[in-house]
């Protein structure tokens, strides 16, 4: 019998979806899981999707029967929950492997992890190469081709190129995928980023629908028709589509996911309308955020967005807090069209920022881990599969191709001067908000970011580090002097005192 030239162990939706994937693209994949029951579910599904394909998968409830049955080198992959259950995976396979088997983990783990196992692997199973891999695009991403993002050693990238590259999914000829980094933690500090990046987006969407349904008084229908509208604009993208889809849906095909018992319908409402306002979080844009805190990259955009989820979380405070605290009356606007065109402008503007932050996050992660990311090939790769794909990508892309040591997306030529032209919209978006009360942390944060990198002097900054040096004698660098040089003031007599002066 041949031997297949991928396996996978763990067969939730998205591992029987890769799965499915790997084989319908030509290659002969054996799947195993610890439940045996998603074998059997697999193997069925592979019957009635694959066609003449469905010899390409094959079902093994034997651990050492699925390592067997892999070509050598081996490759094995696995989409596990993030955490101990991962170690216990490598634990299982890792003695049955052998020197240039590769081990690949397609979860969502936190980056520090994945370098942590790749030493454990090296030290253990000498000679089995790990890899850690972004996968996504969700469930649909996985079945007709996600963007993936691998890290790790060069030799596993190559083995692994031909089949990755054609499950990926394809734009204008090319696979989203790339070798990301030579970190093990690589590829998942990439995905983590695109999905603090999605957080962005979505908050900014969900900003700009609050704007155009409270003050411009648009109807869903209205709603749907703008958002149709801006996906054949610079803001195409799959997030803004699938928003002109939800805003368009009627209460209709709603299931209780306990028991997928249908709920009753009421084809009058809006199913928009009757979901609730609390909004979850996976874990990865608090990755992000805490990130961005260790590498000291402002990532306002995003730190706005998962700010707003945890708020959206806390209904029950909300409710209470909303008799209590008051606010200004929102009122509706008569120039609805001035009032679309100035959210789409805030919304573009405060786009660039958002992805502008991402960028500078992985770039400074790469120079201290000394991974060499190309920012240019993750803006490729994001163009289809995952879930921020967009046509504005292909902008960034070329931005990075111009210049590799670009300093910050907004200083790029082309997205520098539509900043500069949409601004004032921007601006009367973000003020109007705050003059009738209504939140829109991302568009406010992203605007701030934008004035504090424009400014060459913020003498808030001078005067917060005259603080620190006045109570805790933290030193300070001057204006008239060289970069690098620290001094300390004593600042009272009280000071002299003390020090001995």
């Amino acid at each position: 019998m041949a031997l297949a030239d991928f396996g996978l162990f763990g067969l939730g939706v998205m591992g029987q979806n890769f799965a499915l994937n790997v084989a319908e693209h030509g290659f002969s994949i054996s799947v195993n899981n610890r439940s045996l029951d998603k074998v059997d579910t697999t193997v069925e599904r592979a019957v009635a999707e694959l066609g003449d394909k469905v010899g390409n998968l094959k079902g093994y409830k034997d651990a050492k029967e699925f390592v067997a049955s892999m070509a050598k080198p081996r490759k094995l992959m696995f989409l596990v929950t993030a955490g101990p259950v991962v170690d216990k995976v490598i634990d299982t396979f890792g003695p049955l492997l052998e020197p240039g088997d590769i081990l690949i983990d397609g979860g969502n783990e936190w980056f520090e992890n994945s370098e942590r196992r790749a030493e454990h692997i090296a030290e253990k199973y000498n000679g089995v190469l790990y890899v850690a891999m972004g996968v996504s695009g969700g469930e649909t991403g996985a079945r007709k081709g996600p963007s993936i993002m691998p890290g790790g050693p060069v030799a596993a990238w190559e083995a692994l190129k031909p089949i990755l590259t054609k499950c990926a999914a394809q734009v204008d000829g090319e696979a989203c995928t790339t070798h990301c980094g030579v970190g093990a933690g690589c590829g998942n500090y990439v995905k983590m980023v695109h999905n603090g990046i999605e957080y962005g987006d979505m908050q900014l969407i969900g900003e700009a629908y609050t704007v155009l349904k409270m003050v411009g008084g648009l109807t869903n229908d209205e709603l749907a028709a703008v958002f149709t509208e801006w996906n054949k604009s610079e803001l195409e993208s799959y997030l803004i589509e699938i928003t002109s889809h939800i805003l368009a849906k009627k209460d209709v095909d709603c299931m209780k996911v306990s028991d997928n018992s249908k709920h009753p319908d009421d084809a009058s409402r809006y199913m928009v309308d009757m979901v609730l306002d609390r909004t979850g979080n996976k874990g990865t844009g608090k990755m992000t955020i805490k990130e961005g805190a260790q590498q000291g990259v402002a990532i306002a955009t995003m730190s706005a967005a998962l700010d707003t989820r945890f708020i959206s979380f806390d209904k029950d405070v909300r409710k209470k807090m909303q008799g209590i605290l008051t606010g200004p009356e929102v009122p509706t606007v008569e120039d609805k069209g001035m009032l679309i065109e100035d959210v789409k402008n805030a919304l573009y503007c405060s786009k660039i920022c958002s992805y502008a932050q991402g960028m500078n996050l992985i770039r400074d992660a790469s120079e201290s881990f000394k991974w060499g990311v190309d920012l240019g090939e993750c803006a490729r790769i994001w163009k289809g599969g995952c879930i921020i794909r967009a046509g504005f990508l292909n902008r960034i892309k070329s931005a990075y191709e111009q210049n590799a040591a670009l300093e910050s997306l907004l200083i790029d030529p082309g997205f520098s001067s539509e900043i500069l032209d949409r601004q004032r919209a921007w601006r009367r978006i973000v003020a109007l908000n705050a003059q009738i009360g209504l939140p829109c942390p991302a568009f406010a944060g992203s605007l701030a970011y934008f004035d504090a990198y424009r400014r060459d002097t913020l003498p808030g900054a001078s005067l917060v580090q005259a603080q620190r040096d006045y109570f805790g004698s933290h030193t300070f660098e001057r204006k008239d002097k060289p970069v690098g040089e620290m001094y300390h003031c004593l600042w009272t007599e009280e000071h002299n005192a003390s020090t001995g002066h």
